[in-house]
């Protein structure tokens, strides 16, 4: 996959975020293409997006940039002119968490009766393999902008996912700490999909390399519904390791002051994607200073993170997976245009071409990539997450993990970033 640098990346999204309102020509070859603006659909119906992402629960902080990431990309293609001669319908439903699965169980009922083409999400992992048998039975295409968890790999043909498979973030972040001096490893991982999954590919790269992991193997899980996390951090500390991983979500808020009042250097607490957030005013200040953590994907430019901002209705102070959310979306309306239908089966046929799987010109951005489609070009979407093309799997083949550092107000700031690709 043809990569950008951050100064090309930055300059291409100001292209993109240009929206041009210039109509489409239809393909004169009679191929399978489809004019956005003119409606050339196939099956004549608007293409119709939900959205499964979480608003409340325990998750909800994630939700945000997610959501907005959601709305800029449907934006965008509605002030081109939208697909199929009309907007893009979304039509947002709240996943919640794996905790409460009526919410999201009645969610999915919604988008599956109102006969969505396509669904993004979920978030999380356990909160997609609640759901994703039922949206498989539909067939209708799920694709998730955040799921990480191995196990879903390949699970379905109709489940995609524009976030990389903890095969990519457990070796960056095992590395990370590695390179950081760290040989003996305690993880402090909740007990659900995401988190085991995670912690399997962590041990097997610290063990590959020499190291070990003192807690938190497979029987030493933190129970996500415990309310008390005191043992587990104190039978992690009686190991003394070099460095502590927490692989959790809002459990993070009690796990981090029971591991600072221990006393132990915070600079040597790492965490995952489900944590690596601002966490501000939560602890005292200080208390993450010099922690380190890490999140898939590319930083956002300031172009689109005015857009992100402007779509959430205020400034968003974490923008986790907003540019997997907005790629999302975009693979989804240039595979639907590329088949010349909204038809879910149809999209599926075409989303591993669309993201590149079958070579095609470079391109960015809704009006840029529909333009080639029109033209009768198979496309190769560049992808502002810099994910690669879609496998056999339906995983992406290249990512970006961005590694975060934590100042003396507990927030974090992007300090470098590692390049994936499938088979490392």
């Amino acid at each position: 996959m043809a990569r950008w640098n951050s100064i090309a990346r930055g300059a291409a999204f100001a292209a993109v975020a240009t929206l041009s309102l210039a109509a489409c020509s239809t393909d004169s070859d009679g191929g399978s293409s489809a004019d956005p603006t003119d409606g050339g659909a196939a099956s004549g119906d608007p293409l119709k997006i939900g959205s499964f992402l979480p608003v409340t629960g325990s998750l909800a902080f994630l939700g945000p940039p997610e959501v907005a990431g959601v709305k800029v990309a449907v934006n965008e293609i509605n002030e081109a002119g939208g697909i199929f001669g009309a907007d893009v319908e979304l039509m947002e439903t709240d996943s919640g968490d794996a905790n409460n699965p009526t919410i999201g169980d009645q969610s999915i009922s919604e988008l599956i009766n109102a006969e969505v083409s396509a669904i993004i999400g979920a978030a999380s992992s356990a909160s997609t393999l609640l759901v994703l048998d039922d949206v498989d039975a539909a067939g209708i295409v799920m694709v998730s902008p955040a799921n990480t968890s191995t196990s879903l790999s390949g699970y379905s043909d109709f489940y995609f996912r524009t976030a990389p498979p903890d095969t990519a973030q457990g070796a960056a972040v095992a590395d990370l700490m590695m390179e950081d001096g760290a040989s003996n490893i305690a993880i402090l991982v909740q007990g659900d999909d995401y988190g085991v999954s995670f912690r399997d590919v962590v041990q097997a790269r610290v063990e590959a390399a020499g190291g070990t992991i003192t807690y938190g193997t497979s029987g030493e899980e933190v129970d996500p519904a415990g309310g008390n996390f005191n043992a587990n951090v104190e039978a992690a500390l009686a190991t003394n390791p070099d460095a502590i991983l927490m692989i959790a979500f809002d459990v993070t808020a009690q796990i981090v002051p029971a591991i600072a009042d221990a006393g132990y250097d915070m600079s040597k607490v790492y965490m995952s994607d489900g944590n690596t957030s601002n966490w501000g005013d939560t602890f005292a200040p200080g208390t993450l200073e010099g922690g380190k953590g890490t999140i898939p994907g590319s930083a956002p430019s300031d172009e689109f993170k005015a857009l992100l901002d402007e779509a959430n209705g205020s400034e968003l102070e974490d923008v986790s997976y907003a540019n997997e959310s907005y790629d999302a979306v975009m693979l989804v309306a240039l595979a639907a245009l590329q088949g010349g239908s909204s038809d879910p089966a149809v999209i599926q046929e075409n989303m591993a071409s669309v993201s590149g799987a079958d070579g095609g010109t470079e391109c960015s951005g809704w009006v840029e990539c529909s333009d080639l489609i029109n033209e009768g070009e198979t496309i190769n979407y560049q992808a502002l997450s810099l994910s690669g093309p879609f496998d056999e799997n339906n995983d992406p083949t290249a990512a970006v993990i961005g590694v975060w550092e934590y100042d003396a107000d507990n927030n974090i700031s992007r300090v470098s970033e590692v390049e994936w690709s499938a088979g490392e």
